[in-house]
């Protein structure tokens, strides 16, 4: 027995010590680490064929690569990708090219995985409503291999001249055959498709000024055809609100929001989590990013959240996952942007207050 006991107190010494470099809380067994610094306004991830994280910086009019090759959960640098863009945002591959949504245009460029370069980039869509109070625009491609692109309305709460805006646009991969797919999302700025099914899924921002509660943000699948309210009215409790004059006739058609958030949250980058990591009950988990409010009375979101799932539906209530970037001052030292899966089973987290990006791992 005491060489038992010596044995394990030698292992235990031998393990790596891992640090953790921030007061985020998680539960129990999960770890929070900086996987890269210094990328300042880091917004939407994906993933390249090797597995590599790449980053867009909107404000820095890059994209960024975030490779690990010595795998110890640190980027080993920052390669930029391509430059020169107008607000790149959305990212994702098909076919192993590259796809970046800037905010009036999509592109694809060919992209060399070897030494993490895109070139030759043309116009797959050539015009989408670009600028505006909602520029962003976030991008995804369906199993069956057609486009979707989310476009945020130009303001808080008005008319739109282009029916593009506050909505869902569905392409052919080569950018043909444009059609509205779902209309009245104010800004859904994360697309995701459920895994194996062909059901989209988006987190969205409502409209503002109507008080510290109202009306609730909220993570949805996405209809064919639906209208989910915007600018007309919006959902609280399952009911809902007209919000300008004779609307209630729109209102009427109204297709109800799967999870009500919190107003104010603003949820941005959502993941289905994947891997097989973290324990069995967060497998197939959907994870949201909660931008963190700048209207409210007293602050909420900044944090990454978790809503359960089962035969492809939210099996639970939204559960706070990571925290801590709201201190009890209200200091603000990190917004979470967007999450993603990694292939290492690793959960990232970008930060575009801190300019930085998080790897969540699970060592009980």
């Amino acid at each position: 027995m005491r060489w038992a006991r010596v044995g394990i107190v030698l292992m235990l010494l031998a393990a790596p010590a891992v640090a953790q470099d921030s007061p985020i809380s998680l539960p129990p067994g999960f770890h929070l680490e900086t996987f890269a610094r210094d990328i300042p306004g880091a917004r939407f991830m994906t993933l390249d064929p090797n597995g590599t994280v790449l980053l867009s910086q909107p404000r820095q009019s890059r994209v960024v690569a975030l490779p690990d090759g010595n795998r110890d959960g640190r980027a080993d640098r920052i390669v930029t990708v391509a430059e020169g863009l107008d607000r790149p945002h959305g990212l994702a591959f098909k076919d192993g090219a590259l796809y970046v949504a800037e905010t009036g245009r999509v592109l694809r460029f060919r992209y060399d995985p070897a030494t993490l370069k895109a070139s030759d980039p043309k116009p797959v869509v050539s015009s989408i409503p670009a600028g505006g109070g909602h520029w962003t625009r976030t991008i995804a491609f369906a199993p069956d291999g057609r486009l979707f692109v989310s476009v945020g309305s130009s303001c808080n709460l008005c008319k739109e001249s282009d029916a593009r805006r506050a909505a869902i646009v569905r392409y052919e991969a080569d950018g043909s055959g444009e059609r509205l797919f779902a209309t009245g999302l104010r800004n859904a700025v994360g697309i995701a498709f459920l895994p194996g099914t062909s059901t989209l899924w988006a987190t969205v921002n409502e409209r503002d000024w109507k008080g510290d509660d109202l009306p609730p943000e909220y993570v949805t699948d996405v209809k064919e055809g639906g209208f989910y309210g915007w600018p007309a009215c919006f959902v609280a409790g399952k009911k809902v609100v007209p919000d300008e004059r004779g609307a209630e006739d729109r209102c009427q058609k109204v297709t109800l929001p799967a999870v009500e958030v919190q107003a104010h949250s603003a949820p941005l980058g959502m993941a289905f989590y994947t891997g097989l990591q973290f324990p069995a009950e967060y497998r197939g988990s959907l994870f949201v990013a909660y931008h963190g409010s700048w209207n409210r009375t007293v602050p909420t979101g900044y944090k990454v959240v978790r809503i359960p799932f089962a035969n492809g539906q939210p099996s639970g209530t939204v559960v706070d996952f990571a925290t801590g970037w709201l201190g009890a001052n209200r200091q603000v030292t990190g917004r979470p942007v967007d999450v993603l899966a990694g292939p290492d089973g690793a959960l990232y987290v970008s930060d575009d207050h801190a300019g930085a990006v998080y790897r969540v791992t699970y060592r009980p």
